[in-house]
């Protein structure tokens, strides 16, 4: 009887698309936010930036005005939560229904208070709220003949719920680990520099998103800054290192793109790690303690994918030709020239063979 409950539960999770597993989660629910994060966010940032540099360029003219003003609406919908509620629901392979409803429970896990924390739960407040009324609203749709009723109104229910109850606790939790860490490095910027960009660099090359993470955590100043040059490291690196066996497609799709290309020849080797990760552990402290860089959130954990976490570095330090410098040397030139450096050595030990940073493009 017991294995005929469990089976038919399997059966109706897997018919529902319903996994309950960290790879839907944390790879699958997370890279879809952060794409909802660029798209709002990400994109406002952009936006804002061309507005205010024309506006300063040419003076305020109409063109600059308009930027402005769309980025500013773009940057609300990351703050309401209505980009992310999207985001994650597609992650999650929710039914259209599902989808359209977690537009609401994305707003409310965003800007919805708990019972005695007066922080809003902010974007982790918004991803549980979308996960678990998704998930739920999964479980009932087109179970009923008022199909229109019964999956949003449970589907904004159940996220109402998780932002009420839940979601106000994880955000404060992870604001004030943001602040913790920030605090930590401006404190001991040599170590936390080290720190702070082997873990964030290590994050983005796994299948989990560090500019969500980040994001959740509103890191910023230093620790953003060293943020930036771990993921920098981590893309360069990789791009550099195995220019050899994947040329100018890989050198692009990994220095731009995104170092998470490399997981399955990691897991073959995990050597070939090493080099961009000891050239993040160097060039953490040097950001902190010697060139004092830093970034905003949406930055943080993007390193050089499409040129982010320098838009973000000019749009917290301004731009001159001292920061472009600065941003060239330590997101660029010093990663690449490290983690060249060290591939060659290991290479020469025989820790590291031709063919180990092959990439099917």
């Amino acid at each position: 009887m017991d294995t005929k409950l469990t089976d038919e539960k399997a059966g109706f999770l897997k018919r529902k698309n319903i996994e309950i597993s960290a790879k839907r989660y944390l790879q699958d629910a997370m890279s879809a936010m952060a794409l909802g994060l660029f798209a709002t966010l990400l994109m406002g940032t952009i936006l804002d930036t061309l507005g205010t540099q024309t506006a300063n360029l040419f003076g305020e003219n109409a063109v600059s005005a308009f930027l402005i003003a769309v980025a500013a609406v773009a940057k609300d919908m990351m703050i309401m939560g209505a980009g992310i509620g999207v985001a994650v629901a597609t992650g999650l392979k929710a039914p259209p229904l599902v989808i359209y409803s977690s537009v609401v429970t994305g707003a409310m896990g965003a800007t919805m208070t708990g019972f005695g924390i007066p922080l809003a739960g902010g974007p982790a407040g918004a991803f549980i709220a979308v996960a678990l009324g998704a998930e739920f609203g999964k479980m009932v749709s087109k179970e009923t003949k008022v199909d229109i009723l019964v999956t949003p109104a449970v589907t904004i229910l159940v996220g109402g719920l998780a932002a009420k109850l839940v979601g106000p606790g994880v955000g404060w939790c992870l604001y004030k680990l943001g602040s913790l860490i920030m605090t930590a490095t401006e404190w001991q910027p040599f170590w936390f520099g080290i720190f702070i960009a082997v873990v964030v660099g290590l994050v983005l090359t796994a299948p989990i998103s560090s500019a969500a993470l980040c994001i959740m955590m509103n890191l910023s100043g230093l620790a953003a800054g060293a943020a930036t040059v771990g993921c920098c490291a981590q893309m360069v690196g990789f791009a550099v290192a195995s220019y050899k066996e994947n040329g100018v497609g890989g050198l692009v799709a990994q220095g731009i793109g995104t170092s998470m290309l490399q997981v399955s020849n990691i897991i073959r080797n995990p050597w070939i790690l090493v080099p961009p990760t000891l050239a993040a552990a160097i060039v953490g402290p040097l950001s902190t303690c010697i060139f004092h860089m830093t970034n905003i959130p949406v930055g943080a954990g993007m390193g050089t994918c499409g040129l982010v976490g320098q838009i973000g570095t000019f749009t917290d330090m301004g731009f001159s030709m001292d920061v472009l410098w600065k941003v060239v040397l330590l997101h660029i030139v010093l990663p690449a020239a490290l983690a060249l450096v060290i591939d060659r050595i290991m290479r020469r030990a025989g820790l590291i063979k031709d063919g180990d940073y092959k990439l099917d493009l």
